[in-house]
């Protein structure tokens, strides 16, 4: 088999947590490396404890099983995954399911803060309290597009998602944090 043979047959794998994306659209599938009848398929995950790691290898090698190729199946760290790598049909395809794509470049974003936290305003709700507090940017709902939302907990129905809410539809949703 060739690689575009190879790639045709990954091409439609979902993500098991996010089934209306791939896992190549989502930039999961890194590499695919082809040896003769040795095959490598390489792939990062969204982020270093992402439980859905064991269902992607299993469905990669269930749809390289029926084929004459022995499969291995690298799971790369370095680089880390990032939202960059999600491309603009399957920003689209989240929206549309319901769950606000990443918006910026992921370098744009402050992922760790060692600062104090700013005084509260209004926006997300504090761990430490329950008053709000400001957020970076605004996030528009998929069910509306309003940027009239407040995030109303860091984590969502998975670790790469942050659940909020829309003040003017009043639909919660998720949001895939930016990386």
């Amino acid at each position: 088999m060739n690689r575009q043979e190879i790639e045709a047959l990954l091409e439609g794998i979902p993500d098991p947590e996010i089934p209306v994306v791939s896992i190549r659209e989502l930039g999961m599938l890194r590499d695919i490396r082809v040896n003769g009848d040795e095959v490598e398929v390489v792939i990062t995950p969204t982020y270093s404890g992402c439980p859905a790691m064991d269902q992607i290898e299993a469905d990669i090698r269930a749809a390289l099983a029926p084929h004459p190729v022995r499969t291995r199946v690298t799971r790369q760290l370095a680089p880390a995954w990032s939202t960059d790598w999600i491309g603009p049909e399957a920003r689209e395809k989240l929206r549309r399911y319901g769950i606000a794509p990443p918006q910026g470049g992921a370098a744009t974003e402050q992922v760790i803060r060692f600062a104090a936290k700013p005084a509260p305003k209004s926006g997300a709700f504090s761990a430490h309290s329950m008053e709000p507090q400001a957020v970076n940017h605004a996030v528009n709902c998929p069910h509306c597009g309003s940027a009239h939302t407040v995030e109303s907990s860091h984590f969502g129905s998975t670790a790469c998602k942050s659940l909020w809410r829309c003040l003017d539809c009043k639909e919660p949703f998720d949001y895939f944090k930016p990386y």
